[in-house]
């Protein structure tokens, strides 16, 4: 299998959401959920989905991967030399195919971003201006 085959399949755009949501659920969805005062439902997730502790307590690597992940997803996005085939009904399968891969890679960088603000921005700002 060629090297352009196996970065065409879609499953590493769907990998790239999955892995991103992690950042979200890691780190900015139980940050909103306290905030909001709703601090048992995160001790109630914490207890009955023991994952998310491990990736909070390793939310460096977990937002890590997912940058790497969304660099790659970058790459196949906007790699040079991609043409779509001649014919018109695959060159509009293969226009739509590559506006759902921009949308899912801008979805899955805004849901880094949050995560990566509620972990290591949002408490130097919230200091910063004393509140």
């Amino acid at each position: 299998m060629s090297d352009n085959k196996l970065i065409e399949k879609p499953y590493l755009k769907w990998i790239t959401l999955f892995i991103a949501s992690g950042t979200l659920l890691c780190c900015a969805l139980p940050i909103l959920l306290v905030t909001l005062g709703f601090g048992a439902v995160v001790a109630s997730l914490n207890y009955n989905i023991p994952g998310l502790i491990f990736l909070a307590e390793n939310k460096i690597w977990t937002l890590t991967i997912a940058a790497l992940l969304l660099m790659a997803l970058a790459w196949v996005i906007w790699r040079p030399n991609q043409h779509c085939p001649s014919e018109p009904a695959l060159a509009a399968l293969c226009k739509k195919s590559k506006l759902w891969n921009k949308r899912i890679f801008w979805i899955s960088s805004m849901i880094w971003f949050i995560g990566l603000f509620t972990s290591y921005l949002l408490l130097p700002i919230r200091n910063i201006l004393d509140l």
